[in-house]
């Protein structure tokens, strides 16, 4: 996309691909390209588990290339670097998230924005990459990035941990910090509890703001409360409570891809307040008068820029924010990602990859 690359020196590298649009994962032997001069080379130690991982390799997109490594939450450890590499040296510990590309010419790449990149980020697998293969994810062994697309994990930062960040983490930091959620004594409503959601109520509580977590499920209460801090614990169901709480939150993060209704929680922001999208459900129905009577904004958001997402990994050093994990080996993968779709997981499987596959 941005230099010409030659596949010379490729060296094999091990991962679990899909070979069709059952989604099921199983080994496979791939070659990386080199590394060039602006290039990383990352040991992967530790890759998440996100429900893209349900969706792309199953082909839901209609755009899947097979076989398919899926897997963008990767931590690891520097390798080797390019000549032109200034930032990173061998035995980093670092990261890489959803894209390992972009032009780096536009007005968003120029502004470190370079998730919204106006040609396209690469994403970390199923694109063609700089040299025409096809990216291929952090379910493997190592993996070839530009430097500007990784990222430095603090060294007392577990890996394993740091993994998630890379996705469920920055896709909720960003839009924080973009509408100014990081004000002490705001109220901050999270809707869902999943690997999203948790990771809201954890940065809000880090940020000060008074957490009310919304969920379909009551058997989510005590964990919303004694495991993750929040302030309050409602069931959206309960038409009571949800009156009782009209138009007390400043902020709203809907982590959510069920359909459901805007309406209702619309009703429950400040004047001025804001709702933002990272869920993604079928459509959006609304009612006009939601928005205007209140002066209210949905937004929508997907993960962050280059810049935020190290602004994001060194806030979760500094106020030791860690996603709450399942470490798995890579032979469950597949079990996993069943479990994932039942919502059987508190609240992000992690693979060990630097155990488990060889």
């Amino acid at each position: 996309m941005h230099a010409t690359m030659s596949s010379e020196n490729a060296t094999d590298c091990l991962g679990w691909a899909a070979r069709d649009a059952s989604g099921v994962l199983s080994p496979y032997k791939f070659t990386r390209r080199a590394v060039q001069s602006d290039d990383v080379s990352v040991k992967i130690t530790h890759c998440g588990v996100c429900y893209a991982e349900v969706v792309f390799p199953r082909n839901k997109h209609g755009d899947a290339t097979y076989p398919f490594v899926p897997g963008h939450e990767i931590a690891g450890i520097v390798q080797e670097v390019g000549s032109n590499v200034s930032g990173f040296k061998v035995g980093d510990h670092v990261g890489v998230g959803t894209y390992v590309n972009s032009c780096r010419e536009c007005d968003y790449c120029n502004g470190r924005l370079e998730a919204y990149c106006e040609k396209g980020a690469v994403y970390t697998y199923n694109r063609p990459d700089v040299d025409g293969t096809i990216t291929q994810g952090g379910f493997s062994t190592y993996i070839v990035v530009h430097q500007r697309y990784c990222f430095r994990i603090p060294d007392a930062y577990p890996l394993a941990s740091a993994a998630p960040l890379l996705c469920a983490g920055i896709t909720v930091y960003s839009p924080m910090m973009r509408h100014k959620m990081n004000q002490p004594g705001k109220s901050l409503g999270v809707i869902g509890l999943g690997g999203l959601g948790h990771m809201a109520v954890k940065f809000g509580k880090a940020l000060g703001l008074n957490v009310t977590v919304f969920s379909t499920s009551i058997s989510k209460k005590e964990e919303s409360l004694t495991l993750l801090g929040a302030d309050k614990f409602v069931v959206s169901s309960d038409q009571e409570q949800m009156t009782a709480l009209a138009k007390s939150l400043d902020f709203i993060i809907d982590t959510v891809s069920a359909d459901h209704s805007f309406d209702l929680y619309l009703s429950l922001l400040k004047t001025a307040g804001v709702l933002v999208m990272v869920g993604a459900p079928n459509e959006v129905k609304l009612k006009p008068h939601s928005l205007i009577l209140g002066m209210k904004s949905i937004s929508g958001s997907v993960v962050g820029g280059t810049k935020e997402t190290q602004e994001m990994l060194d806030f979760c050093a500094a106020h030791k924010i860690y996603p709450n994990i399942e470490i798995i080996p890579i032979q469950y993968v597949n079990e996993a990602i069943e479990r994932l779709i039942k919502k059987d997981v508190k609240y992000r499987f992690v693979v060990d990859i630097e155990n488990s596959l060889k």
